[in-house]
């Protein structure tokens, strides 16, 4: 069972949420950029020329799918490294204004860290507003949140990322433009999967979420937003990275975008029929599960279910074992031995938790082998529990 879309191995690669493989556009794009991408572009001679020139196109061209301006967008090292910039500058830049951060409960963890981190050292407050059992954000409380004295920054997720509510962006920035609040968007999980909401002040995404190259993030910022860099050796008003810019993956990452915006609306029916699908068939030929999120307001390409009774990690593993790269928000993850903060956030079960996430190279026959084998798994690791 080998997916043409992971020319490494023999896996049904499943998510695309963590990083969607590399489009062929991106690859070509990659490749066709390293003859004239590798010098510095702020030298004046003939190869920093040429490297500045791929550099300035490659932002024009982001600029125009993003419909802003090129000189309010910035590349940084990855997407979080733009949350961290975009957050951070944020809240710099706002200073006078005031010295509290609202994000929703649901961030991803690098806001999360940021918020902590902001209050620890005794530099302002945080406040985390809740979402509901769906994952939808309380839009009553995000408006008192907002409203409240002494807001520099709000922050907002635009989709789940581990269960793939669609929030709203859109009345959420209409609550913060009426409390002269600038809002943050993390767009990661929607930019190249379904239109990125308006009202919005920064913005953030990750490349290698839509198939771009792995090591580009994008940041952008409103003309008439307050934004100061929160790095040492830097006196630019202007949100700009530090070091060299890979401007191969950069180019790589341009073109992508353009390809998956154009391919969006075809891609987000396809994928959402077959998300459609595992949502339905899960919660029919699974005993104890709980599909979790909104089941309209959702991305395209992402599912999530907790499983009562399985241990996560051993089920990600069988899984793997039977040829599907899952990923899991779980407190059985290896890497944190944590529950998924927006599992908890939501009340909702977070153990057994399984999120399936599909991109352009998903098959419906590699779905329909998920949905054969996984009722099996389950049922043999619930026997070895004694459950």
């Amino acid at each position: 069972m080998k997916n043409s879309a992971d020319p490494a191995g023999a896996a049904s690669y499943f998510d695309a949420a963590t990083a969607a493989p590399l489009h062929p556009v991106a690859r070509e794009a990659w490749h066709a950029a390293l003859d004239d991408g590798w010098a510095d572009p702020d030298r004046l001679y003939a190869s920093g020329r040429r490297a500045r020139r791929l550099l300035e196109a490659a932002q024009a061209a982001v600029a125009e799918s993003l419909e802003v301006r090129p000189d309010e967008l910035s590349f940084w090292p990855s997407g979080t490294a733009a949350l961290h910039a975009g957050v951070l500058g944020g809240l710099a830049g706002r200073q006078r204004a005031g010295a509290t951060l609202v994000h929703s409960a649901i961030e991803h963890s690098a806001v999360l860290h940021i918020a902590a981190q902001h209050v620890a050292a005794q530099q302002g407050d945080a406040t985390s507003v809740g979402v509901d059992l769906l994952g939808r954000l309380d839009l009553e409380a995000w408006d008192a949140a907002v409203s409240a004295p002494g807001v520099a920054l709000a922050s907002l997720i635009s989709a789940s990322h581990e269960v793939g509510t669609v929030q709203p962006v859109e009345v959420a920035g209409a609550y913060c433009k009426e409390a002269g609040v600038p809002l943050l968007v993390d767009a990661a999980q929607t930019l190249g999967r379904a239109p990125v909401p308006e009202g919005w002040s920064l913005l953030t995404a990750s490349a290698h979420k839509w198939g771009g190259p792995p090591g580009v993030g994008l940041l952008v910022v409103r003309k008439g937003v307050r934004w100061r860099s929160p790095y040492p050796g830097d006196d630019l008003f202007r949100p700009q990275p530090r070091g060299a810019a890979d401007i191969p993956a950069i180019v790589a990452a341009a073109a992508s975008l353009r390809a998956v915006l154009d391919e969006e609306d075809t891609e987000a029916k396809r994928l959402s029929a077959l998300v459609e699908r595992i949502r339905a068939e899960v919660a029919r030929s699974v005993p104890d599960v709980e599909v979790v999120g909104d089941p309209e307001n959702r991305l395209p390409h992402l599912v999530t279910f907790s499983c009562l009774y399985v241990d996560g990690e051993a089920l990600l593993h069988a899984l793997d074992r039977a040829g599907f790269a899952v990923s899991s928000g779980s407190s059985c993850t290896a890497s944190t031995l944590q529950p998924s903060h927006v599992l908890e956030a939501m009340g909702v079960l977070s153990h057994g938790n399984v999120r399936v996430s599909l991109h352009r190279g998903t098959t419906a026959e590699e779905v329909d082998q998920f949905l054969a084998v996984l009722p099996g798994l389950v049922t043999g690791i619930r026997a070895e529990a004694g459950m």
